[in-house]
């Protein structure tokens, strides 16, 4: 899968999940997230999706995960949580994440 977040474009692998699925019967897909916590993006989904949550322990920069069923986040901070999410799936490469999220609200498209 493709995002592109700020123009700047990143692959990610899917998580071989029901809700990771469902997620790429949505796309192509434009999402407003906005900054929260200072270590992620959040938006919600037009449609939600099944959810699985797990107790994941630690966050990782370009995890992709769902919360509560109906929205997607995407983290650029690795941190311990004690939260549980549905994986849905992993940016590949994360050395520009950062910078290309920025502080503020970004635009994600997600595209096959």
């Amino acid at each position: 899968m493709n995002i592109t977040l700020n123009g700047q474009t990143f692959t990610a692998t899917l998580a071989d999940t029901p809700a990771a699925d469902a997620l790429q019967q949505q796309r192509p897909l434009t999402l407003n997230l906005r900054d929260y916590n200072r270590n992620e993006k959040i938006g919600p989904l037009p449609q939600a999706l099944p959810a699985n949550d797990e107790a994941v322990g630690r966050i990782e920069a370009g995890d992709i995960l769902l919360w509560q069923g109906n929205s997607l986040v995407i983290f650029y901070e690795s941190f311990a949580t004690p939260y549980r999410y549905t994986r849905l799936g992993k940016i590949d490469k994360v050395a520009n994440l950062k910078s290309a999220v920025g502080t503020g609200n970004v635009s994600a498209k997600l595209e096959r």
